[in-house]
């Protein structure tokens, strides 16, 4: 049998498929297809242990396209082998060669970048936007590690993308981990879009950086199969063991085969007519150079993947925040009558850890401060430390969460803004990521506006608008008022599938409710009712609000406080609620606009009634204050303005 025949074969029957493919569609990327086209038949015909018949099963190894718009050779791959394909919950069917003339049509699984949400179930997350897949990579390893399984994952990147400082933080974390069992394979074919890759992506300085990193790393022809299939048995080999993760650099061609349409302008810009003939032509006469000694009986074989998924054990009930609290021994903070939110989500973590075994926890150095740590005590195992890079935390988190685990990434909300691109591409590609950001808001006070989280809601707001590929909201926005509602709402957001973005604070806040409170996701909660305007409040806000509306009784007003602690929120409700207040409401938040008063806007008016709405939020850049009451009265947002601004609306001032 001649193996390097055979795989050059199918390389160019990939690179065909791909230039007609993308002809088709007329768009695409078919000279990146094929400088991966080698890579990637040994991978899905050979190298991976997996079956086209059930191409997500758990054990499966996986493939991470980073450079995702090389998927062409993919797609190619799999409909020679008649994958499986479908979306998650239809029924799956197997991909035929003529389903690739449907590439980046709406009714096609052939997303214009790999998508297992659209119906291409061999991916584990959404790629495209370019330095993301290793470190998805790198937490479906990470997760392999936790769940004691012989399980690989493979990822392709572009040279070119190499240059985002994703990529580094993902290499410094397979590392740290000793994540033996994840293979970065760097595809330098020396050309980016607008011309040449820099000297500091070359093969040969891309390899000392590997090297220095702490990989050992195997320089490979890509166009080799004996390179391409001896590499990657050589990381077969050491996968699972103690040695030094391993990196390819494949030297590679982009637009290998089809001289006409290599070197620079190509990019994106698949051949027609007469242009993809040539190309296909000159394809043709390397067939017949290349594959004169293969045979009639030459074929791969795939390997199946372990034949065991990990136990999935059913979580249990969480206990209430009484009872968990006098379990531990802290029971004195109940009597105390206030307890930080971060604190009392550090708790919800540390019972989550006794209640369900599907939860890791992640965070980025600041496990002291959102009070992580509480969890990483007693569950070592299932804690994630990825240092300062919480773009790197947020994508291993979604690796993790294709592998059937529940992440909880927590950091400073501020720093959560860092990793905003990361948590749309997980969203669009189902992640189960709840996201944890503390120190939330102005009243941070001494550290200044470089610690303040302050457009963080207006952006996850936007997510909330749409509605994700379960048709729920693309994302919840949680912010408790108080150490009941967090603690209550962090068991929430470990039984809801779906992106959740929560916010706590460092202060100590007093308790607005009880044990028995129930909180839902898109509810909100009255606290005080009355008849002459509704105060619309959120996370801090709501204690000082409560204030106000003290204020506002002795000025004669009656006052309605709302906590309005999840964006989406049950709007018929909200405007039932302001109706019965003669229409006016106040909304009062503790950051930029754009988050809770646009939302209750929006509502006002799609409803098209005469409603009348103020708006307070954060509406200057903050300094440094000494505390946090400071802090309210250089932004207006004290009880005091809040009262004042309730008047204005009534117009008795």
């Amino acid at each position: 049998m001649s193996y390097e025949a055979a795989v050059h074969a199918q390389a160019i029957e990939i690179g065909r498929q791909s230039l007609e493919m993308c002809a088709a569609s007329g768009s695409g990327h078919p000279t990146s297809a094929l400088s991966i086209a080698h890579i990637v038949t040994d991978l899905m015909f050979r190298a991976m242990r997996w079956s086209p018949e059930y191409p997500d099963f758990p054990s499966s190894d996986r493939l991470v396209l980073s450079e995702g718009h090389a998927v062409p050779a993919v797609y190619a791959a799999a409909a020679t082998l008649g994958m499986m394909v479908g979306k998650p919950g239809e029924d799956r069917r197997r991909l035929t060669v003529d389903d690739l003339a449907t590439l980046r049509e709406e009714s096609s699984v052939l997303d214009g970048h790999p998508n297992p949400m659209e119906g291409f179930p061999f991916f584990d997350a959404a790629t495209g936007s370019l330095g993301m897949g290793l470190s998805v990579a790198a937490g479906i390893g990470k997760a392999a590690k936790i769940d004691g399984i012989d399980k690989r994952a493979y990822c392709i990147i572009g040279d070119g993308e190499a240059r985002e400082g994703q990529v580094a933080e993902a290499l410094d974390f397979i590392v740290d981990h000793g994540l033996n069992n994840v293979l970065p394979i760097f595809n330098c074919n020396e050309f980016g879009q607008a011309g040449r890759v820099s000297g500091q992506q070359s093969p040969e300085t891309l390899t000392r950086k590997l090297e220095a990193y702490g990989f050992e790393v195997v320089s490979i022809d890509g166009h080799e199969p004996g390179q391409v299939r001896d590499a990657f048995d050589k990381f077969a080999e050491r996968s699972g063991t103690d040695g030094a993760p391993m990196a390819v650099v494949a030297k590679t061609v982009k637009g290998w085969g089809c001289p006409s349409i290599q070197g620079g302008g190509w990019h994106g810009k698949p051949p027609s007519g007469d242009a993809l003939q040539k190309a296909i032509g000159e394809l043709d006469e390397l067939r017949l150079e290349l594959t004169n000694a293969l045979g009639s009986n030459d074929q791969f074989t795939i390997q199946p993947p372990e034949q065991e998924a990990p136990d999935i054990v059913e979580p249990g009930e969480l206990p209430s925040m009484n009872q968990y609290m006098r379990s531990i021994d802290m029971e004195a903070v109940i009597h105390s009558g206030k307890f930080a939110t971060r604190k009392a989500y550090g708790v919800a973590l540390r019972a989550l850890g006794e209640t369900n075994k599907s939860v890791v926890v992640l965070d980025a150095d600041v496990s002291n401060s959102t009070f992580a740590e509480t969890f990483a005590k007693l569950n070592a195992d299932r804690f994630v430390e990825c240092k300062i890079a919480e773009q790197n935390m947020v994508s291993v988190g979604a690796g993790m969460s294709a592998s059937g685990k529940v992440p909880f990434c927590s950091t400073f909300a501020k720093f959560v803004t860092r990793a905003y691109d990361q948590i749309e591409m997980a969203m669009n590609g189902g992640a189960n990521l709840k996201i944890v950001g503390s120190h939330a808001g102005i009243t941070l006070a001494a550290d200044g506006p470089s610690q303040m989280s302050l457009p963080d809601v207006a952006w996850f707001r936007a997510l909330s608008t749409t509605t994700d590929h379960n048709g729920n909201p693309g994302c919840y926005i949680l912010q408790p008022a108080d150490a009941y509602a967090a603690y209550a709402l962090t068991g929430v957001m470990a039984e809801y599938e779906g992106l959740c973005y929560m916010r706590t604070l460092r202060a100590d806040t007093e308790f607005v409710y009880g044990d028995d409170q129930v909180f839902n996701l898109g509810g909100f909660e009255t606290l005080t009712e009355g008849r002459d305007v509704v105060l619309c409040a959120c996370g801090y806000m709501v204690q000082e609000a409560n204030k106000a509306v003290e204020l506002l009784d002795k000025a004669g007003v009656s006052a309605t406080l709302l906590d309005m602690y999840s964006i989406p929120f049950d709007s018929d409700k909200l405007l039932d609620i302001i109706a019965s207040n003669g229409g006016y409401a106040v909304s009062v938040e503790d950051n930029y606009g754009g988050g809770l008063g646009s939302a209750i806007a929006d509502a006002l008016v799609n409803a098209g009634d005469a409603f009348q709405l103020e708006q307070m939020y954060v509406d200057r850049i903050p300094k440094s204050a000494k505390t946090p009451e400071e802090m309210l009265a250089m932004c207006g947002l004290t009880a005091e303005d809040i009262c004042q601004r309730a008047l204005s609306v009534l117009q008795v001032v």
